[in-house]
């Protein structure tokens, strides 16, 4: 296997991110979205510090990751809502726990106090993937919205600092 690095996502990996965005999409397990946004509305809503990409020794961007605000009110700065995609090819050689690990560090570092996602049930993947990382559920929202024509529930996921005070 190739090794595999992470560096700060830059517009360059526009057209990468969103292709990887849209396989995502297209898997129908990743979010209720299904078309991905032009980069200019990607870029507007996620934070610029928190955005990294892994990349193989070859330069081929393999997966992101990033965050979004989750309030603009100042007692929620220190809460983000996180995406992480990969290349369909590249998955399950370890890319989302390495985009994973960094972002938590990345934000740790910035003094983030707590990483939150909402996971389809069914995305078993992805919910094994942030067990690991020490997310944990915080509960279900049912049939929150509708996702291809059907009622779909998320689990609510989040990850405390233990360094963030």
């Amino acid at each position: 296997m190739a090794e595999v690095v992470l560096r700060p996502m830059t517009a360059a990996d526009a057209d990468r991110v969103l292709a990887i965005y849209q396989a995502g999409l297209d898997g129908g397990q990743a979010s209720f979205e299904t078309v991905a946004p032009t980069w200019a509305a990607f870029d507007a809503g996620r934070l610029a510090a928190h955005r990294l990409v892994a990349v193989d020794d070859a330069g081929t961007l393999l997966g992101w990751i990033a965050v979004s605000p989750t309030s603009t009110r100042p007692v929620y700065a220190g809460v983000v809502e996180h995406s992480v995609y990969v290349d369909p090819a590249a998955q399950g050689r370890g890319v989302a726990r390495l985009l994973l690990d960094g972002l938590i560090a990345s934000t740790e570092a910035a003094g983030i106090w707590t990483i939150q996602s909402a996971v389809f049930p069914e995305n078993t993947a992805s919910l094994a993937l942030h067990s690991r990382a020490g997310f944990r559920v915080v509960g279900v929202r049912e049939r929150v919205a509708r996702h291809h024509g059907r009622w779909r529930d998320v689990t609510l996921l989040e990850r405390r600092s233990p360094v963030v005070d």
